[in-house]
């Protein structure tokens, strides 16, 4: 008696094949991975600078249109409503108000008065993780010239944005 054999058809693919293509993947990975992360922080330092231009610019709107100098603090060019005043004027954001905002932090300070009202000003946006969120550090005040520094939070005495 003969014995045949049958070909079993093969179905699905073998192990060395699926690790193969999961081998191809966590190289793609690898390489797409760090560039996403790069774009990411180029797009929140980009977002930052535009932040920093939206408080200075708000400030000089406060300070003509409610005749007491800057806000005493940032909150106050934010808020929510219909009818802006000088608490809640509705200038930047509600978001950006908070002080934080696509991933940097702002720091706002009132840097002199006179006759009992802010006359001058400081922002800083610095990362909120520094490498991660993003790699530059801003600062601006009342003569709306943004500063940048690489490695600590940015001041006057840094190179102005070019």
């Amino acid at each position: 008696m003969r014995r045949t054999k049958r070909h079993r058809s093969q179905t699905g693919f073998s192990l060395i094949e699926l690790l193969i293509v999961v081998g191809i993947i966590l190289v793609i990975m690898a390489i797409a991975i760090p560039e996403l992360m790069n774009a990411r922080m180029s797009a929140n330092e980009a977002a930052a600078v535009t932040n920093i231009r939206s408080i200075v610019t708000s400030e000089l709107a406060y300070s003509m249109e409610y005749n007491m100098g800057f806000s005493t603090a940032l909150g106050q060019l934010g808020g929510t409503g219909m009818a802006p005043s000088s608490a809640n004027a509705l200038l930047i954001d509600s978001v950006l108000a908070t002080g934080t905002k696509t991933g940097y932090q702002y720091q706002y300070a009132v840097t002199a008065t006179a006759g009992g009202f802010p006359v001058g000003f400081s922002i800083n946006g610095n990362p909120i993780a520094h490498n991660f969120t993003g790699r530059r550090y801003y600062y601006s005040d009342q003569a709306a010239v943004i500063y940048v520094n690489y490695n600590a939070p940015a001041s006057a005495s840094d190179p102005p944005l070019q």
